[in-house]
């Protein structure tokens, strides 16, 4: 019996970002994205109270950010509902206000990174847990890997941020970085593009979640750097954590369509 002829490469769909060629497609875009990303922030309980955001910038206006509504659960937000605001805070669009501390640091981090389409920032259990020992993400794990010389500690607390100074301190501390532990507060990533920006949280808040459960166990053992490095490489592009992402998107827009309305 003859073997079955393997279909060719380019015959097998391979999902990859798309290229929209005008602002408001790419608009449309980001802004379902970001509705789709809220939801399932949502889903897994990453609220708390009214404190949490996700942003996205504008692909036009690029000093102007796509955020959630002040006060709605995450789980209901639409893309209709998302607000658009400057680097002050002030609504431009939408019907909503906007939280004011929150938005504080996101606006910073976006004008010091003009690469950052998204930046995601959550008061998260285990990223906020982790986030009162003062200290990094060990690479004790291949997820974790993906974080290692990649993400940085802002060693202070404050309070609530509320002025601009505060926000460019906190970018400052995020530098180059994918991601950014706030001591005693939680965690804050960013990507060049919703779908990255929510992939490095979701995968920071497990890889928190997973070190606090083997340092309570035992003694973890560290991956070498040489090792740690080339998983990095691997796996720490904002490419690779589109392509992570993508399961999760199409489960919530397939489970949850009224979220494009």
């Amino acid at each position: 019996m003859q073997a079955p002829t393997p279909i060719p490469v380019e015959r097998l769909r391979f999902a990859m970002p798309p290229v929209h060629h005008s602002p408001e497609d790419e608009r449309r875009y980001r802004k379902e994205r970001l509705a789709g990303a809220l939801r399932i922030f949502g889903r897994l309980g990453y609220e708390e109270g009214v404190s949490g955001h996700i942003t996205a910038r504008d692909p036009e206006h690029t000093d102007c950010f796509w955020v959630n509504p002040f006060g709605m659960p995450f789980k209901h937000v639409t893309v209709s509902d998302l607000v658009l605001a400057n680097a002050d805070g002030q609504v431009v669009e939408g019907r909503y206000h906007v939280n004011q501390a929150a938005f504080t640091v996101h606006a910073q981090a976006h004008l010091a990174r003009p690469d950052v389409v998204a930046v995601a920032h959550c008061h998260s259990l285990h990223g906020r847990a982790l986030s009162t020992l003062g200290e990094l993400l060990a690479p004790i794990t291949q997820e974790a890997c993906a974080f290692y010389e990649g993400h940085a500690l802002y060693d202070d607390y404050t309070g609530v941020v509320v002025n601009a100074e505060e926000g460019r301190r906190i970018a400052s501390a995020l530098g180059g970085h994918k991601a950014l532990i706030l001591r005693n507060h939680g965690l804050l990533t960013v990507g060049d593009s919703v779908d990255a920006a929510a992939w490095w949280f979701l995968s920071m808040e497990r890889s928190c979640q997973v070190q606090l459960s083997a340092r309570a166990a035992g003694r973890p053992v560290l991956i070498g750097h040489k090792q740690a490095v080339q998983t990095r490489e691997q796996l720490g592009g904002d490419l690779v954590a589109w392509i992570n992402y993508q399961p999760l998107w199409q489960d919530i827009s397939r489970s949850e369509p009224d979220l494009l309305t």
